[in-house]
């Protein structure tokens, strides 16, 4: 009786619509007009094409910051009163073992760094060393500051422009190291894009491998790379146009390099191996284009659509490179998506029969419906309990040491030991003590200067503070420099500035790169829980109006949390404890990235719900047609497994290219995303999912039927 009820309630099983859905014509219009198709795509490929070469150079550099921040506050006032003696100065370190600062060698190297920045509108006032303040105890070693009269983006472009001709000027003796923040995003971003294109340069070869392997077919592997190659280049010229109305970070386009191939595969994956089924059946590349488009491409929309979801939420935090970050990703799937539905049908709709040409003598053409996975179902079928128990174990026990992971902003070891802002950095240290690359700066009214430098010198863990320098323009305002005991990046730096900012008065800022550094991290820490929260709900109700079964919606919610949790805790046994370093080759900081917890986690439940979406998409469609959720649960890994399998191999090999990366954050993005993709693939899409589907039986399915009359009506399947 209680089945009797729950089936009369699910979507769809009694009532199939007739003929194709608004997709299924949308793929055959595509189908039956190719040239003007590709025609459309070609004259936009060729129009941002043209922009698309200049993306790494013309994209901002900076943005870690965030803005309204006490830090930020005080950068602002630093530029404006002060001669650009903020945060974002370049420090010019000069070292001889043998001469001192007032020796004339070294006095021609300062007057000849002052003549590198000469005429350069971005650079403000150049200060010479000052005694007590850039000049080290035993005078060897100085820093010449050129302030900041630029954007944080513009300041890591003059020293892209001016650090090899600063560089040059060392010799006879004497060292010359720019450094400072705006040097190590310069520095940084160089050897982070170097390892991107390295990593995407041995990715590309070992993705055609994979695709061939899963098709049999050199043309139908070809089709996801090309798919793949016009969403980049689309993305790229995009980025370079968006950059022109608001700064965008470099970072935006790395990322979204990365995820064009990945879901660029997935979904042209998804797609032809539909197509190839559909067209042994009908022999129609029209109407196989029309079911492929009404059944897959419909799934490929709601997972495109879960993506962007997921990305959108982490507009909120209120950093710019972050937010440019996920604004670059979002632009590649919206061009992967739009190539997928109009490119890839208008495509398959031309090739027709000649998609599995080319077809290779080891590898014979498979059917859709996968033997090995329909076996694979009906051995969990029998046998639910003991894989869920594994499953779940594995999962659970990896999850587990995320409840200790730390994160902080990147230290100066995320740039390579060779890089001069690094050498810099450290012989400041060396000559000076291990707190003064990151002097806090603090600005308050002249009146209160004697007050707040006596407040100062008795907070805890400052070391030495500078005497109060008067405003360049004249103004009520002063600015000093407090050196802190330990390095900007030491745990203990986050309750030093805390302290200070208590001990001072209110109308008092503290700033410097590593206050803005601290005040970015307490950021990203305070919108975790919103950002998180916000892509649980959305992805949620994505996934019910999708399924229109608020069960398997909740539960598939639920299980690629739990996949999610499980990456971050072996990013913390990685990256925090440094199991598995010296086989990684890279020094662990004691932490995570502080924006790996936003962002990732954005990415891999975006990753993740594409993942479910396939599989639950592929169980309705067969549960549509046949009211039957033995036949759904079975028939959609047997159609889905395969796919979901080459797709993950095809990700996890994306991924795990750029733990090839030296940097560290190229690193703990590949390492973090292959082993979360790894993880939901095998554990919860193959055995976690599909075993839920068997348990829960027809109530997966059930609507209530008051939520039925407020859901859209989607269906899968093709009638």
């Amino acid at each position: 009786m209680v089945e009797t009820k729950l089936a009369g309630t699910a979507a769809g099983a009694q009532h199939p619509d007739t003929g194709p859905g608004m997709l299924g014509r949308w793929g055959a219009f595509m189908a039956g007009h190719t040239r003007a198709v590709i025609g459309v795509w070609l004259l936009m490929l060729i129009a941002l094409g043209a922009a698309a070469p200049s993306v790494f150079t013309s994209l901002a550099g900076a943005g870690w910051q965030t803005n309204g921040s006490e830090s930020v506050r005080a950068r602002e006032l630093a530029q404006q009163h002060f001669g650009g003696n903020s945060s974002a100065a370049v420090q010019v370190v000069i070292h001889s073992d043998t001469a001192t600062i007032g020796d004339p060698a070294m006095a021609r190297v300062i007057d000849e760094v002052g003549a590198v920045f000469a005429g350069d509108d971005r650079i403000g006032q150049v200060i010479a060393p000052q005694p007590g303040f850039t000049i080290s105890p035993d005078a060897h070693t100085g820093i010449v500051i050129a302030g900041a009269n630029a954007s944080t983006d513009d300041m890591v472009k003059a020293v892209d422009e001016h650090k090899d001709a600063l560089t040059a000027l060392t010799g006879d003796g004497i060292e010359v190291y720019p450094t400072g923040a705006s040097a190590l995003w310069s520095d940084f971003n160089a050897a982070n894009h170097d390892a991107m294109i390295k990593a995407e340069m041995f990715s590309w070869p070992v993705t055609l491998a994979i695709m061939v392997l899963a098709f049999g077919s050199m043309v139908a592997a070809g089709l996801p790379l090309l798919l793949t190659l016009a969403g980049l280049v689309a993305s790229a010229g995009g980025l370079v146009l968006l950059n022109q109305i608001t700064p965008i970070s470099v970072w935006a386009m790395n990322f979204a390099m990365m995820f064009a191939l990945a879901l660029g595969i997935d979904y042209a994956l998804f797609l032809v191996a539909r197509f190839r089924d559909a067209l042994a059946r009908t022999g129609d590349p029209r109407a196989a284009v029309a079911e492929t488009m009404d059944t897959a491409g419909k799934a490929v929309l709601l997972s495109g659509l879960t993506v962007l979801v997921s990305l959108l939420a982490v507009l909120i935090v209120p950093a710019p490179a972050v937010r440019t970050m996920a604004v670059g990703i979002m632009l590649a799937v919206v061009f992967v998506l739009a190539a997928t539905l109009t490119l890839l049908p208008a495509a398959l709709g031309a090739l027709g029969g000649k998609v599995n040409a080319a077809a290779l003598p080891f590898a014979r053409r498979q059917q859709h419906r996968s033997p090995v996975f329909a076996r694979w179902g009906q051995i969990l079928h029998k046998h639910p309990w003991p894989f869920a128990a594994v499953a779940l174990a594995i999962l659970i026990g990896l999850a587990a040491p995320v409840l200790g992971l730390k994160t902080a902003m990147p230290s100066i070891q995320v740039v390579p030991a060779d890089a001069p802002v690094r050498q810099g950095y450290e012989l400041i240290q060396q000559q000076m003590g291990p707190g003064a690359p990151g002097m806090l700066s603090i600005i308050t009214a002249a009146a209160d200067a004697e007050t707040t430098a006596n407040t100062a010198r008795t907070s805890t863990g400052i070391l030495m503070l500078t005497p109060p320098q008067p405003a360049a323009d004249g103004s009520d305002l002063v600015m000093m420099a407090a050196m802190p005991a330990v390095d900007p990046s030491a745990p203990e730096m986050a309750a030093i500035l805390d302290r200070l900012r208590a001990d001072l008065p209110e109308n008092v800022l503290v700033g410097g790169a590593a206050a803005e550094n601290l005040d970015l991290q307490q950021a990203l820490d305070d919108y975790l829980p919103i950002v998180v929260s916000i892509i649980l709900v959305l992805g949620f109700v994505l996934l019910l109006i999708a399924l229109q079964a608020p069960l398997i919606a909740a539960l598939g919610t639920g299980v690629s949390l739990l996949s999610t949790a499980a990456a971050f805790g072996v990013a913390k046994l990685i990256f925090q404890d440094g199991h598995g370093a010296g086989l990684l080759g890279f020094t662990p900081q004691g932490f995570l990235d502080g924006w790996g917890p936003v962002f990732f986690f954005a990415m891999i439940f975006a990753i993740a719900m594409d993942y479910t979406v396939f599989l639950l998409a592929t169980a309705k469609e067969h549960y549509e047609r046949t009211g039957d959720p033995h036949a759904a649960h079975l028939d959609g890994l047997a159609h889905s497994g395969r796919v979901i399998f080459a797709a993950a191999a095809v990700m996890v090999a994306v991924f795990f290219a750029f733990a090839l990366a030296d940097p560290l954050p190229p690193k703990e993005m590949g390492i973090i995303l292959g082993v979360a993709v790894l993880l939901d693939a095998l554990l919860v899409r193959l055995v976690l999912l599909p075993v839920i589907l068997r348990l829960t039986g027809r109530a997966a399915w059930w609507t209530p039927a008051w939520l039925a009359r407020i859901l859209p009506r989607i269906s899968f399947a093709h009638h």
